[in-house]
């Protein structure tokens, strides 16, 4: 166990930078940062916070049109229950939960594994859950100008559980639609087949 190493990727300048902030903070509040536990916790925290960031460093355009085919098929494609981790930007407190996504093709899909990656994209950086609704959304309207799109996006806040109201059992629920999707009788299909047990 001595030899083990674990392979990992960041800026050193930059992991070193933040895990000094970490090992101020630390302090701050009333720890020792030199206690055996905490010895390693500021470089751990830097890189933590990196990974949890890294959207920053992708491009959404990019990741959609990497798999961009061209298709006649024109009815609903639907990804639901697509996980989603961010970090809430007023308190830097995680929320988590589901996207549920779907567009009506006009020329043109995507492969399936890039719509997650675009959630990942855009969750990947602070939020707030309404912008990362509209920022899926513009993404794929903007990159595959489909018929329509639509995204739900359901979260619990540990913003609102872990302090504030301390409300345990809350979900924020918002939803983005557009084109095909304000239609009343689409947007009725969509919400019924993100309810169902198809599988």
């Amino acid at each position: 166990m001595a030899n083990y190493k674990k392979e990992e990727f960041y800026n050193s300048k930059t992991t070193k930078s933040i895990a000094e902030h970490f090992k101020q903070i630390i302090g701050l509040i009333g720890e020792d940062s030199k206690r055996e536990g905490l010895l390693k916790t500021p470089e751990r925290a830097s890189k933590a916070m990196q990974f949890l960031t890294q959207g920053y460093d992708q491009n959404p355009e990019e990741i959609l049109k990497s798999a961009m085919f061209k298709e006649d098929y024109s009815q609903m494609v639907l990804v639901k229950d697509i996980e989603v981790y961010s970090l809430c930007e007023h308190h830097i407190l995680p929320f988590f939960g589901k996207a549920h996504i779907a567009y009506i093709p006009n020329g043109h899909i995507v492969g399936l594994s890039k719509l997650p990656r675009l959630v990942d994209c855009f969750s990947r950086r602070l939020q707030v859950q309404e912008r990362l609704t509209d920022q899926i959304t513009d993404a794929i309207n903007d990159t595959l100008k489909p018929l329509g799109v639509a995204v739900v996006i359901e979260a619990k806040h540990m913003c609102m559980q872990m302090r504030g109201v301390q409300k345990q059992n809350s979900v924020t629920t918002t939803s983005a639609f557009k084109g095909e999707f304000l239609k009343d009788t689409t947007r009725k299909e969509f919400i019924r087949l993100i309810g169902a047990k198809l599988h």
